[in-house]
């Protein structure tokens, strides 16, 4: 019996010291990588030390840490604790290289970690940085630009849709547009987003979750290889971190992570030469074509309107309609162009109209001659016409009453004489006046004259009283200027409330104008950072100095993010409270 006694005892001796055993060692991303690379290195420990000691890293530079991370949990009452020391490293150069010993001291015992080899090769195509945050963000965000047609014809219409691709590892907390692409060899037209969004999808082959950012239509306006320019944001990516909480979440950290879509080439054809018609003016697309008078019978000197119209889906706005032409006996007037058209991801469609004002001089049966419109039909791949009918115009002779004298071919129309500076019609009422009115001493114009002095001293003694306790106010004085200066730069912001993006794009305009103003500085490419320091250079209220990077913050996010007509009141009325706020301490 004591021989079991002892046996167990010694058994549970054994166990007890297993469990109490230092565990220190090291370990790395990768033991081959790219000059271009970086490495990971992890010291990590099972119990808590002192006067960690790191390895020298030679051959290496150390571009990142030592970051800490500590995990201590307890599962069915046992305690699992660990501590690990990251370091992140980029080589000085190819070769073979140790990462030497790393020294911890756990209760008065010192202990080491063993040495690792890690080979550095030639710079690789792609690389990675092992388990680093920032690494970890480029990896899970992506920025598309998915274009609808790489090899399409001059004056074609393409689409190009910037989409944000998000992994569901990481999200997304704001983002901003650093750079927006210029589309120098196209004409552009941004489709509106109201409001932005998530959908799910894929990105090569995994799961993701994506956001259409930017909708552009665009008419190449030049034909063989052109590059459409990318777009490039600063996103905020929450990354999972190596940290955990006290019950042994992971805790996450927020990484300013640029993206960019890419530069994108596509190759415009040039429109074919064979069968051209002569009148061809650059329409390409799907068009009809009707030429429309308002009316065909008339009298002399009466007016009628004839529209010219095309409709369709294509690039409507870069093409010339024909010219009407009329015979030499009908006045025409310059056309008033009208355009009724709408973008979105089809292309531009609509119509536009070309309205003239035609007036007959004379009797008789006039013609205008037919027109022509041609354009390229991109479903056949062919030119295409389309001819107007001749229009007959029956002018009867004029109306009675009317100026018109009929001749045999040039009349004249005779004009009605208006009063004015050369002209005056006889006056048919009379306004005399007696001669003998009655004696001036004593009448009432009398006194009017003889009082007026005294009145006028008076008063002038009343308003300079008035005056002088108004420049006393010196408060109320600073108040009415500063209200008037809200005022002035907010005028534009309160014209459109209502219209949300116009409104905080005026509003934060409106912003950077005062202090531009104010403090005789460019603020276009400041950040807030800049302005918050600026403003307590200028001894402003930190109360007011954070209303006004609200402010500034809040017209950034609402132009992607729905918005009432009570918020952007209330963003107005605390705009116009934070410039005469800062008028009265800067």
């Amino acid at each position: 019996m004591n021989i079991r006694i002892f046996i167990l005892l010694f058994f549970m001796a054994i166990a007890g010291s297993m469990q109490a055993q230092v565990k220190f060692e090291a370990n790395v991303s990768k033991k081959k990588l790219g000059v271009n690379e970086r490495l990971r290195v992890d010291f990590e420990m099972n119990q808590d030390g002192d006067d960690f000691k790191a390895p020298a890293f030679t051959g290496f530079t150390v571009v990142g840490g030592p970051n800490q991370s500590v995990s201590n949990t307890w599962i069915n009452g046992k305690r699992s604790y660990s501590k690990t020391y990251s370091y992140f490293l980029a080589p000085s150069g190819r070769g073979k290289f140790t990462i030497g010993q790393a020294e911890i001291t756990v209760e008065g015992n010192t202990y080491k970690t063993s040495p690792l080899q890690v080979e550095v090769t030639a710079a690789v195509e792609t690389p990675k940085d092992g388990n680093n945050s920032d690494f970890v963000a480029s990896e899970n965000l992506h920025l598309v630009a998915e274009i609808s047609n790489a090899n399409p014809y001059l004056n074609e219409a393409i689409t190009v849709v910037y989409k944000l691709y998000v992994s569901p590892r990481v999200s997304v907390s704001n983002w901003r547009e650093l750079d927006n692409p210029v589309y120098s060899d196209f004409w552009s037209q941004n489709i509106d987003i109201r409001q932005l969004k998530i959908e799910t999808g894929q990105y090569e082959g995994e799961p993701y979750r994506y956001v259409v950012l930017r909708k552009t239509i665009l008419y190449p306006q030049k034909t063989g290889e052109l590059d459409i320019e990318p777009l490039t944001l600063s996103v905020a990516v929450d990354v999972p971190s190596d940290r955990r909480d006290i019950f042994g979440g992971r805790l996450y950290e927020t990484i300013d992570k640029t993206v960019a879509a890419g530069k994108r080439s596509i190759n415009v054809k040039a429109l074919p030469t064979q069968n051209k018609p002569a009148g061809f003016t650059g329409a390409v697309g799907d068009f009809s074509f009707k030429v429309v008078p308002s009316k065909t019978d008339l009298a002399a000197t009466e007016s009628l309107n004839v529209q010219v119209q095309v409709s369709g889906n294509g690039n409507l706005k870069l093409f010339d309609l024909p010219g009407l032409e009329v015979p030499s006996s009908l006045e025409q007037y310059e056309p008033e162009r009208s355009e009724n058209v709408k973008t979105d991801l089809r292309g531009t469609q609509g119509s536009i109209t070309d309205n003239y004002t035609i007036v007959p001089t004379q009797k008789g049966k006039f013609p205008i001659p037919a027109l022509s419109f041609s354009y390229f039909d991109l479903k056949s791949k062919s030119y295409k016409t389309i001819n107007s009918d001749e229009i007959l115009l029956d002018v009867k002779s004029a109306p009675a009453g009317s100026n018109y004298t009929p001749g045999s071919g040039n009349s004249v129309a005779k004009q009605t004489v208006e009063a004015g500076e050369q002209f005056r019609y006889i006056k048919l009422n009379t306004n005399l006046k007696s001669i003998n009115s009655g004696a001036f001493l004593g009448s009432t114009l009398f006194w009017a004259l003889l009082l007026s002095p005294g009145i006028f001293i008076l008063l002038a003694i009343f308003l300079g009283k008035k005056k002088e306790a108004i420049a006393g106010d010196v408060a109320g004085n600073k108040r009415k200027k500063a209200n008037k200066l809200a005022r002035k730069y907010l005028s534009e912001a309160k014209k459109n409330l209502g219209d949300q993006k116009t409104f905080y794009i005026a509003l934060e305009r409106a912003l950077h104008n005062y202090l531009k103003a104010k403090l005789h500085i460019q603020t276009s490419d400041m950040s807030k950072d800049r302005v918050m320091e600026l403003l307590q250079e200028r001894n402003a209220d930190p109360e007011t100095r954070t209303e006004f990077i609200s402010l500034l913050t809040s017209c950034e996010f609402a132009r992607y993010t729905p918005s009432s007509n009570v918020a952007m009141e209330q963003d107005y009325e605390k705009a116009a409270k934070v410039i005469s706020a800062l008028d009265k301490q800067i």
